[in-house]
């Protein structure tokens, strides 16, 4: 009874992790260490209350799913009536499986090892195998809270420690801390485009868009994507205005690393004072649609307000479109990092320069 009602909180449990969703492209593949309490619960197989311990993990960041983890851990448990109390000391190997990775990440874990069990001055060695579910969240780039509940069985092989029973079914809650080792990585930086000779004249015949570049951008028409760019400006390798602002993840805050090459573009347009422009924010198709609409309206709007900032009241609006917009494939990581952009395009459905 008692291992269906840890399974079924489990299930629930992770059911409920996964109305959430990634931002953005994970990179991490750190080392990391993890203390941590325990509460025990024991099964009635074991005639114990129960009862509290400690431990530490020492793990590695796979990849975006999967996190390995070798534990060691101490347990105490305080025998029903007149039997005595239990010493539980060993260690496990982890597997972490992580159904996304954000600020806040679920995962799944199961985990196998050794336990020595000390019981009314006898003790025994025995086999720990563990299946639960958790979740962390992040604090800080080098701080994450993590919690999980998990099923343990334990069987330690005639040891006759307890008359009855060498298998044991018991339910552990930890509550801990992850301290990742190093700088967290970022997220890749968008290439930028080599500039290339004017094109040659095309044959009155027949026009090759390969040979011609309409907007003077250094992008042919082909491959350009934003074809009325404003002459002179920085671009991407399909042709549009990228504002080259990198941001922390899931972040709207721009670094005051950025700020002089967002002061030449607001140079740019003031010499285009009869034109509207529209600061673009895009993302790639990680997470869910809503988060990243949210996220590249947030970004679009905190360029804009750098953009406006002190100016002579230029034409400038703001626009999320989360992943409607690619301009690369979202297959790739290249791809996706091309999509991720803040980017300024000649506003209104003609292009034209705005009436006085």
């Amino acid at each position: 009874m008692l291992k269906a009602r840890l399974l079924a909180a489990a299930t629930i449990t992770t059911l409920g992790f996964l109305s959430a969703a990634r931002a953005e492209e994970f990179l991490d593949d750190r080392w990391y260490a993890a203390p941590f309490g325990t509460f025990v619960q024991p099964g009635g197989d074991r005639s114990a209350h129960s009862g509290w311990g400690g431990g530490l993990g020492l793990g590695k960041i796979i990849n975006e799913h999967l996190n390995i983890e070798v534990r060691g851990l101490y347990q105490n448990l305080e025998g029903a009536k007149t039997n005595g109390n239990w010493d539980l000391t060993g260690g496990t190997v982890d597997a972490q499986y992580y159904l996304f990775r954000d600020k806040f990440s679920p995962y799944a874990v199961v985990g196998v090892g050794g336990i020595n069990s000390t019981h009314n001055g006898d003790s025994g060695a025995g086999f720990i195998g563990e299946a639960g579910a958790g979740f962390t969240y992040e604090l800080h780039d080098n701080f994450l809270i993590r919690s999980d509940v998990r099923y343990r069985y334990n069987n330690n092989f005639n040891a006759k420690l307890q008359p009855g029973t060498e298998e044991f079914h018991d339910m552990t809650v930890n509550l801990g801390f992850v301290i990742p080792f190093g700088e967290k990585p970022k997220a890749a930086v968008v290439a930028k485009a080599e500039p290339t000779p004017p094109p040659a004249a095309p044959a009155p015949a027949k026009l090759d868009c390969s040979k011609l570049d309409d907007d003077k951008d250094g992008v042919n028409n082909c491959l350009d994507k934003c074809p009325t760019t404003l002459p002179g400006v920085e671009v991407s390798v399909f042709g549009c205005w990228i504002v080259d602002v990198k941001f922390d993840n899931d972040k709207d805050i721009i670094k005051p690393q950025y700020f002089p090459k967002l002061d030449k573009v607001v140079d740019r347009i003031k010499q285009y004072p009869d034109m509207a422009f529209e600061v673009q924010g895009h993302t790639s198709n990680t997470g869910s649609y809503k988060h990243n609409l949210n996220l590249s309206e947030r970004r679009a709007l905190a360029v804009k307000k750098y953009l406006t900032k002190g100016s002579a009241s230029p034409n400038i609006t703001s626009h999320g479109y989360s992943w409607d917009k690619p301009i690369d494939t979202n297959e790739t990581e290249e791809g996706r990092a091309n999509n991720r952009r803040v980017q300024l395009e000649v506003d209104g459905k003609a292009q034209q320069p705005l009436k006085k």
